[in-house]
Parts: structure tokens; C-alpha cells; sequence
């Protein structure tokens, strides 16, 4: 028989993969770091399961096409809209500001302009995947962490395609005369022209045409080809796989069969994605990270500074406060996997030495394992800096019972967000002394004009809390979607006034128990109050009397956590619901002015004979009319109370519409 080339190595990859994602899962880390260490362990200079890594680079380069294509189909620019700021301001100020630091750094070490500037685009880039899938788990995708981190994020990825046009440059396999550098980016711009003409007017009709067959293979088929088809392309012209796959992504994400064609090629993303990853781990030499482990330690060290010192600075200019910043910063401070797609790069246009190319994958590799650790530590190391940078002020008694310039406010409300607007409207009409403190700078000047008492503060700083009269307070409301802001404000709110009630919004169930052990007297999760709004109208639905459904939801909420959290439901109220569901109901039905039902008697109308329901009340105003007689004649605005079985009742109602 044929021997299948690759088999055994394929056999042995898809086996580590299986075992790294269990791993990963039990372990809370995200697969991709496990990928990386099974690359080192299984690889050529490890264990030699896989005794060539070259067999593993030809779907590691399939791996680079894929995710190159989904993050353009997930570069919504709507999405970017709404962080355009962070953006532009926030992605351009970080990458230059650390290409060229590093640059000039390697530069005084004694290498050339080209490979300095080399390094610099390689300590550029973040990692997208393990960063957005740390704050993913974290619940912080949401936070103003979360959301500067996908701003900046985002644009190191769309660098990607031009870096790597640079790359043979510096390289010196393309002469980098102005004139051939006109050439060569005009080329590009021509190739990405002409891929977005193909996109705009050809690749919508061609996607409608097979959509519409209806047969799902074609689909899987169609994602395929484009994604392939247009890496081709443009690799045809003399450019990257990756920059085609990337165009062929972003002319999809505008198209209406995004969604659909994003989850037909997502297994074969993660597929090839895992063997990319595993392949980088594959060319780190055990060897060689022993015998320069002070080295290589340094320099892990050195990178994870720098990007973090950059990056506080970069999202300070963003009106954001220190905390958040540095929080944002150790989030970033790794380098990314399009750093490897450089390396490669790098090493095929001769920026690399061996020795080098051994460091910069060792230090890449090790900065991202070390991501998990530093975004779980840095809220504390923000709040030690903090102390550190800012002093705080040392108040004396005199200082703490003097009246704040909100001495008279009553509400503290932290955020400006739609539950904090609702709020403050509320408040202002019942004419109670309330206070805002937001972060965000446009907020607080849009509501400012709108005359509302609002300040720009941060909520974790005692001198802002207290010049906001958190002493005299007697409710404060946080609903700012920052979990470590949230238990850091709580636990200070407590010091400060230990007799204020805290009511926090909290957006998943799972931050409940941690947020009342900082203090909070109430926690309005919103994952669990979206479920108790289901159950009510469900309930409804079903026609059970509305004392019912409220002591059903107030159940829920007084021992509803428990009830979730227990292997087995707890049985309460549910079992009136049962009783009321099996013997019957009442509802009640309103007749408008132009009802059939106006001027027509009970008995005429045959309702119980249609339905099998039962008219037992009419109420008119404040009188009711209990068992109404046969002849009873239906005036506008009667209110008619149903009775009968949960199917009668629905029977009823739909004989009622339907004339």
C-alpha cells in the first residue's frame, strides 16, 4: 500500500490537540499557550514525535490564510465605528511610539537600520486570540480595559498586510529605491483595487447564487474557494497568501451571509490555527533556551516593560485613568502570533542570524505564556502603583467631618450608561439631591449641558467619592461594567460610609457572591434578571393569576441563585404555578371602542360554546358585576374576567382578536 505522507505526524498532532484542549479547559488557560508548549515538547528539539517541523509548516502556513481571512470577516466596521477613537489615536500612537523605541534600542546594540527597525514592528504587535479570549472569560470584553485593548488590537491586525509588504524591503531582496517602492506599494494598492472591484460587484452575486441553493456542502465549499481563491491571487501578483485571504475576510464582513460563512470556516480556522501555534512551539530549541536562560530572561523582561510603559502612556492620552491604563497595558505586554508570521518573514529576507532568530522566538513564545499571570495580577499591581504615584491625600478628622461640596446629596450614582441615565431622570422628577461621577469624558460633557450634576472622576479614588458627599449618602448605585472597579469602589464606599446602602449592576451571575463579599447590600445581576423577565412572560403567557407570576419572581429573586446553582430545582411556589396550570385560570380582556363585542350580549357572543371559557365578572370603572346574566349587553371599556383552563383562556383570547 501507499504510505500517505505526513500521516504519522498528523496522527500525532490531532492527538496532542485533543489533549491540550482538555488541558486547557481544566486548567482555565487558553489553549493557545498549550499549543506553544506541545510544539516545544513534541517538536524536533523536544520529545521528536514530529521529527520534521517543515511537514508541520505547511499547514501552519494554511493556519496563517485562515485567520488572517476571519479576522477580516470579523473587522466589522461598525464595531470600529463605535471605537474609532481608541483606533486610530490609541493603535497608531502604540505602534509607532514602540516600533520606534525599539528600533532606536536595538540600533545603540550595535545592529543595522533595517534590522533594528525589524525588531521594532515585531514588539509592535499584541496577540489578539489570547488576549480577547482572557478578557472573554473574565467577563471584561465590556470594561474600558476590554474595550481599548479591542481598539488597539484590532489595528495591530490590520498592520499585519502591510508589514509584510516591508518585510523583503528591509530585507534587501527588494531594492528599496523610490521609485520601486512607488512600484512596489502602487502594486499593492492596484492588487487590493482590484480584489475589492471583484469583491463590490462580482463576489455578492456569486454568494447569493450558492446561498440560495440551500445545500450546506456548497457552502462550506464557497467559504473555501474564497478564502484560497483570493490568497492566490494576490500571492500570483508577487504579494503575501496572507494579504488575499485578509481582502477576501473584510468583502465578506459586508456582505448578508456573514454569519453564516463566518461558522462554515471557523472549524477549519481552528484547525490550522492550532497547528500554527503548535509550529511556532516547534521551532524554539530546548537547547538553546537553557544555555541562555539569563539572556532570554532579560529580554522577556525588557519587552514586557517597554510594551507596558508605551502602552500606559498611549492610554492615558485616551482620557482613561491610571488604573485602567495600567490594567490595559500588562494585557498587552505580550508579542503576538503575527510576530511569528514576521520571524518567518524576517528569516526567509535575511534579518536574521541564527542566534537572533533563536531570541526572538524564545522571547515571543515565553511573553505569551506569561499572559494568563499578568492579566490576572493587574489590578493588583494597578492599585500598588497608584499608591505608589499618587499619594493619597491624609485627611485628618476636621477634613472628614467638614462638609464635601455635595454635602446634600442624597444618590451617588457611578456611570452614565443607559441604567444610569434612566436613573437620573427618575430622581430629578421626584426631586431627590443626586450626583454623578463618569469616566468618560464626551459623556460627562453631553450630560453637563444637559444640566445634570455630573462629574469626571474615577469611582475607586476616596478624594472624589467624598468631594461627591459619599459620607452623607444614603444610596449609591454602580453600574459601570469594570469588575475589579467594581469591588475596589464597593470596599472603599464601605470604609467611607459604612451606613450607605450599595446597589450594584452586575452583567453575569457568576460575580454575585464576590461582589457582596466586598460590601454590596444588593447585586441586580443582569444575566439572572433577563431569565426572571422570561419566566414572567412565559408565565403570562400561560394566563396565571399576576399574584402568582410576582411571587414566583420574587422567589427567584430572594433564593433564586441557590436555585440555579442547586443540581436540583427548589420547590416553592412552582408547585401552586402546577396546581394552577392542571385546574385553571382567569384572565382578564379589555373591549375597545370599536370591538365587535360592543352592543352584543353574552349570550349572543358564545363565548363559553366557541372556547369553553367563561365570562365570570365584568367590571365597569369601580363597579363589578359578578356572574353578569345571559342578555348582559358589552359596553366600550367593559373589562371582562375569563375563567378556565390555560388552553380555554388562550382559546378565548384568540376568539376575541380573531373578529
Amino acid at each position: 500500500m501507499t504510505e500517505i505522507p505526513y500521516l504519522h505526524d498528523i496522527v500525532i498532532l490531532f492527538g496532542s490537540i485533543l489533549v491540550v484542549i482538555v488541558a486547557s479547559y481544566r486548567l482555565k488557560v487558553p489553549p493557545i499557550i498549550g499549543f506553544l508548549v506541545t510544539g516545544i515538547l513534541v517538536g524536533p528539539h523536544g520529545l521528536k514525535l514530529v521529527h520534521d517541523s517543515e511537514h508541520v509548516e505547511v499547514f501552519a502556513e494554511l493556519g496563517v490564510v485562515f485567520l488572517l481571512f476571519v479576522i477580516g470577516i470579523e473587522l466589522s466596521f461598525s464595531q470600529l465605528k463605535k471605537l474609532w477613537r481608541f483606533f486610530i489615536i490609541g493603535g497608531s500612537v502604540q505602534a509607532t511610539a514602540t516600533v520606534g523605541i525599539t528600533a532606536l534600542i536595538a540600533f545603540k546594540f550595535g545592529h543595522s537600520i533595517p534590522q533594528s527597525i525589524f525588531y521594532g514592528l515585531l514588539a509592535a504587535l499584541s496577540s489578539t486570540a489570547i488576549v480577547l479570549k482572557l478578557y472573554s472569560d473574565r467577563n471584561e470584553l465590556n470594561s474600558s480595559q476590554g474595550k481599548v485593548s479591542t481598539a488597539i488590537l484590532l489595528f495591530q491586525d490590520l498592520l499585519i498586510v502591510p508589514l509584510l509588504l516591508i518585510i523583503p524591503i528591509l530585507g534587501g531582496t527588494v531594492l528599496a529605491t523610490s521609485s520601486e517602492l512607488i512600484v512596489r506599494f502602487g502594486g499593492g494598492l492596484v492588487v487590493v483595487a482590484l480584489t475589492l472591484v471583484i469583491g463590490r460587484y462580482v463576489l455578492p452575486k456569486f454568494l447569493k447564487l450558492i446561498i440560495h441553493t440551500g445545500i450546506r456542502e456548497i457552502v462550506v465549499i464557497v467559504c473555501l474557494f474564497t478564502c484560497l481563491g483570493a490568497a492566490l491571487l494576490t500571492e500570483s501578483f508577487g504579494f503575501s497568501l496572507a494579504l488575499g485571504a485578509f481582502l477576501a475576510g473584510i468583502l465578506i464582513s459586508e456582505s448578508d451571509y456573514r454569519s453564516q460563512l463566518l461558522a462554515e470556516i471557523t472549524p477549519f480556522r481552528d484547525v490550522f490555527n492550532s497547528m500554527f501555534f503548535i509550529s511556532v512551539g516547534m521551532l524554539l530549541r530546548l537547547d538553546f533556551f537553557f544555555e541562555n536562560l539569563i539572556p532570554i530572561s532579560g529580554l522577556v523582561l525588557c519587552i514586557i516593560l517597554l510594551k507596558a510603559a508605551i502602552l500606559i502612556i498611549t492610554v492615558i492620552l485616551l482620557k482613561f485613568p491610571l488604573r485602567t491604563s495600567i490594567i490595559a497595558a500588562m494585557g498587552l505586554s505580550q508579542v503576538g502570533e503575527f510576530s511569528f508570521v514576521l520571524i518567518r518573514a524576517g528569516s526567509v529576507h535575511g534579518l536574521f542570524n541564527d542566534y537572533n532568530y533563536q531570541m526572538a522566538i524564545a522571547s515571543a513564545v515565553f511573553t505569551m505564556i506569561l499572559t494568563p499571570l499578568l492579566i490576572s495580577i493587574a489590578p493588583r499591581i494597578a492599585a500598588i502603583i497608584e499608591t505608589l504615584l499618587i499619594r493619597e491625600k491624609t485627611l485628618s478628622n476636621s477634613d472628614l467631618s467638614s462638609p464635601s461640596p455635595h454635602s446634600q446629596t442624597k444618590v451617588v450614582v457611578c456611570g452614565y450608561g443607559l441604567n444610569g441615565r434612566h436613573l437620573a431622570r427618575v430622581l430629578k422628577t421626584s426631586h431627590i439631591p443626586y450626583i454623578i461621577i463618569d469616566l468618560n469624558g464626551y459623556k460627562v460633557q453631553q450630560a453637563k449641558k444637559a444640566g445634570e450634576p455630573i462629574v469626571y472622576g474615577d469611582a475607586t479614588r476616596p478624594e472624589i467619592l467624598l468631594s461627591c458627599g459619599i459620607k452623607s449618602a444614603s444610596v449609591a448605585v454602580l453600574s459601570f461594567p469594570e469588575p475589579p472597579a467594581l469591588r475596589h469602589s464597593i470596599q472603599l464606599m464601605r470604609q467611607l460610609n459604612p451606613n450607605l446602602y450599595i446597589i450594584v449592576r452586575s452583567q453575569y451571575l457568576s460575580e454575585l457572591e464576590e461582589l457582596r463579599l466586598c460590601g454590596a447590600d444588593q447585586v441586580i445581576a443582569q444575566e439572572f434578571e433577563t431569565s426572571i423577565e422570561i419566566v414572567t412572560m412565559v408565565l403570562s403567557k400561560l394566563h396565571l393569576p399576576g399574584n402568582l407570576i410576582r411571587t414566583q419572581s420574587h422567589i427567584l429573586r430572594e433564593d433564586g441563585y441557590e436555585m440555579l446553582r442547586a443540581p436540583s430545582p427548589v420547590m416553592g411556589i412552582s408547585d401552586k404555578v402546577f396546581q394552577a396550570l392542571s385546574q385553571g385560570t382567569t384572565d382578564s380582556y379589555v373591549l375597545s371602542d370599536t370591538h365587535y363585542a360592543v352592543g352584543e350580549s353574552i349570550l349572543k357572543l358564545g363565548l363559553r360554546n366557541e372556547t369553553g371559557a367563561s365570562i365570570i365578572a365584568i367590571v365597569k370603572g369601580n363597579k363589578t358585576i359578578t356572574n353578569p346574566p345571559a342578555d348582559y349587553v358589552f359596553e366600550s371599556s367593559d373589562v371582562l374576567v375569563i375563567v378556565g383552563s390555560h388552553a380555554e383562556i388562550e382559546n378565548a383570547f384568540i376568539f376575541l382578536e380573531k373578529n
